[in-house]
């Protein structure tokens, strides 16, 4: 009879989890054209999208084309043009589609970590209903595709598929840069259980392995995602010597050196320490158009993410980090803490050592999935703490309705709507954020 009901637990959870993403799928495809042209950074990873198709390496008219992103992100972005065309909705449809399946892998993660249907449903519930999630899904930027394989590495990490792990974070570096944090952070951990579990001569076949699999593999996929460069005599600094080597090496270090280097003022810089709370968040597009019935008018997308829910996400990972801090004193370790706290670490921190870099908030999303799994946390240690089971789900419950009429309110500033100028100054409710 229990395993009649857990089964049909399970069924339930997978068609609400289901059902949630597909309506946020189709939230996300929905008027995807929209805005019309380039919006914020979509203008060169679209080019370079493009010159991939043409060329298969990026240039600037006949002349080579500096760039400081790997290809991956770009090639997805490249795949929607080849199946849409050379449109908004072709540019931005992979976005959406790996932005949907995102809900699906923070369930799957949820629920290996608490083992609870209701609160595997909320995961996926509060990443449909984040805002700063959708604009991504619904822009061609790269930060949607970097998140996606991070999310798939944790995923495929905690159901100990490492070999799958290590393609995945690969796949994350040759997105960004940024993907080498989380890439440590797995090989770390990962080297630390080889040597607890093995001694000797015992140890030297794991410590090999996991060598292999957060090393030698995702380096050899990054490379390989190079492909173009390396086939083309056109690419950046390919000719700068005989060795091809040596100018890969080259064009890398300039790579850095703009990394490392970028100062240059922009009216919508942050700093890290007002992320959490979308102290500054990235406006992507605006537009001041005469079709809303009013004498004023505004048309945003605006990068933020959905306010109640990221304040109240700051809380919990202020209770979450709490209670690691505990857990590590009584020498009780909790894998979701471990989890939520290792995320946070590779994803949020290291932006903290470069307060002279230019910055925006929008890169908060690669960290939006452990923020969430710290919300999810906290309401489990509620579900653990009172015995009036009911009662705690109301309370969550009631929580949840009011993300979601919060998320509805600023949806317009999501999917760049045309609303009044007067409905628009009613969505800034901080002064930071005009």
């Amino acid at each position: 009879m229990g395993t009649s009901s857990q089964y049909a637990r399970y069924v339930k959870t997978r068609i609400y989890v289901g059902a949630i993403t597909l309506i946020s799928l189709a939230l996300r495809l929905f008027n995807l054209g929209t805005p019309k042209g380039f919006v914020f950074d979509e203008v060169y990873y679209v080019d370079g999208a493009r010159d991939y198709l043409a060329h298969g390496v990026e240039i600037s008219g006949d002349d080579p084309e500096f760039v400081v992103h790997p290809p991956v992100g770009k090639w997805l972005i490249a795949l929607g043009i080849k199946l849409f065309g050379n449109n908004e909705f072709g540019w931005r449809f992979m976005g959406a589609l790996l932005g949907s399946a995102m809900i699906v892998l923070i369930a799957l993660i949820a629920n290996r970590l608490f083992r609870n249907s209701y609160l595997t449903i909320a995961s996926s519930a509060l990443m449909a209903m984040d805002g700063l999630a959708l604009v991504h899904s619904r822009t061609a930027l790269l930060d949607i595709y970097l998140s996606f394989f991070i999310l798939l590495a944790t995923y495929f990490f905690l159901a100990r598929w490492h070999w799958w792990a290590g393609i995945a974070l690969g796949l994350a570096v040759a997105t960004k840069w940024s993907g080498l944090y989380f890439l440590a952070l797995f090989a770390v951990v990962a080297l630390y259980r080889a040597f607890a579990h093995n001694t000797g001569r015992d140890l030297f076949k794991p410590t090999v392995k996991t060598a292999a699999q957060y090393g030698l593999l995702p380096i050899s996929i990054y490379i390989t995602s190079w492909s173009g460069w390396f086939a083309s005599s056109r690419g950046w600094a390919r000719d700068y010597s005989e060795n091809i080597i040596t100018s890969f090496l080259h064009y890398h270090s300039q790579m850095l050196g703009f990394h490392t280097g970028l100062v240059e003022k922009h009216s919508y810089q942050s700093n890290p320490w007002s992320w959490l709370i979308m102290g500054r968040p990235t406006s992507f597009y605006y537009e001041t158009p005469k079709t809303c019935g009013a004498d004023n008018c505004s048309q945003e997308v605006l990068a933020l993410g959905t306010p109640l829910l990221w304040w109240l996400g700051t809380i919990a990972l202020a209770v979450v980090v709490g209670f690691w801090i505990r857990s590590i004193a009584v020498k009780r370790y909790e894998p979701p803490l471990n989890l939520i706290i290792a995320g946070m670490a590779a994803g949020y921190l290291p932006w903290f050592f470069f307060q002279e870099r230019t910055v925006f908030t929008f890169y908060a999303i690669v960290f939006q999935p452990f923020l969430i799994l710290a919300v999810i946390y906290c309401a489990y240690a509620l579900l653990m703490h009172f015995e009036s089971k009911r009662n705690t789900y109301l309370v969550l419950g009631f929580i949840a309705f009011a993300i979601f009429i919060n998320f509805i309110f600023f949806l317009p500033l999501f999917t760049g709507d045309v609303i009044t100028y007067d409905s628009w100054q009613a969505r800034m409710w901080l002064p930071s954020w005009v």
